[in-house]
């Protein structure tokens, strides 16, 4: 499923260096083609937000409608200025193994391949964090109007020791927005990286950073498979 064109070493000494890289062309272009097109056209997509002041996820099958959507991007947006806020669309994976969801979805194979011992050691040597066990995954697909403010993913409970972005939409513009930035302690801008086609995005945990709005312009939604690797 990966590349084989991947220059690990470059990638390693320059994780080390920056605790955050962006590695282009991460899977074999036939894989990449076919994720991207079972994100945009199968997965049965869950709305995650927080506009009552806590995170949920809508129901199984019971997508909102575009008022609805409307709706809840106000309220959340009202309360952006005070609070920790998103508004993404989802799909757990690994609550979709557990219970079953879907099994005839290739994503699937993605979660069973995130965490064979032949991966788990390649997240080992790309980090040189020999603690990493294994791998959570899920589906986000942002819509114009989407966002996800500073947050900086620590979870000692999980073991949360590098967060991973895998895009999968292509011809991204700059001007719509969905841009995976970095912010120093003062909230200032350090980096920013393009969701660019069929690249990964890996950094360290924890670091601040943020998903910018989606403009309305967008032309298609920001597809990805996102994650964290793990210590038991």
């Amino acid at each position: 499923m990966i590349s084989n064109e991947i220059d690990i070493e470059h990638w390693r000494h320059a994780l080390a260096q920056r605790s955050r890289i962006q590695i282009p062309g991460f899977l074999q272009p036939a894989a990449a083609d076919a994720l991207a097109r079972e994100l945009a056209e199968a997965v049965p997509w869950q709305m995650a937000e927080r506009s009552e002041g806590e995170s949920r996820t809508t129901p199984r099958g019971a997508y909102p409608d575009d008022a609805e959507c409307a709706r809840l991007l106000q309220r959340g947006y009202a309360r952006a200025a005070d609070s920790y806020q998103f508004a993404y669309d989802s799909y757990m994976l690994v609550k979709a193994a557990m219970e079953g969801w879907d099994p005839d979805l290739l994503v699937h194979g993605v979660l069973r391949f995130f965490n064979t011992p032949q991966f788990i050691e390649f997240a080992r040597h790309l980090a040189d964090d020999p603690a990493i066990t294994h791998a959570t995954a899920q589906c986000t697909r942002y819509r114009p109007g989407h966002y996800l403010l500073p947050h900086e993913d620590l979870d000692v409970s999980e073991g949360r020791r590098y967060a991973f972005v895998v895009n999968l939409g292509r011809d991204w513009r700059p001007d719509w927005g969905g841009q995976l930035q970095f912010l120093d302690a003062g909230d200032a801008v350090v980096d920013t990286f393009l969701p660019r086609w069929n690249s990964l995005s890996l950094f360290r945990v924890p670091q601040r950073h943020q998903v910018t709005l989606v403009a309305p312009w967008a032309a298609r939604p920001r597809h990805a498979i996102t994650g964290w690797w793990l210590a038991r």
